[in-house]
């Protein structure tokens, strides 16, 4: 039980260590922010339906998509948000 408690106890001052300044995310750490989450959800998006050429650095080609898809892309813009904040 004593586990339990200080456990609790140090996250609520870790909380509190995180919120103390009080003031908003500047307007550069969130386009950053939007920028991370986009890029990594990307990414995401060529691992999981493409062969190759994720980059488009050349026109996109049939042959360049997974004819038979294994995953899916459900849960990775959640994991990339959370990831991100």
């Amino acid at each position: 039980m004593k586990v339990k408690n200080r456990a609790k106890e140090k996250i609520a001052v870790e909380t509190e260590k995180m919120n103390k300044t009080g003031k908003p995310l500047s307007p550069d750490l969130l386009r950053k922010m939007n920028a991370y989450w986009r890029a990594a959800n990307y990414l995401s998006v060529g691992q999981i339906y493409l062969y190759d050429n994720p980059l488009l650095k050349q026109a996109a080609e049939l042959s360049h998509v997974k004819p038979l898809v294994v995953g899916h892309w459900g849960t990775t813009p959640g994991q990339s948000f959370i990831y991100v904040h």
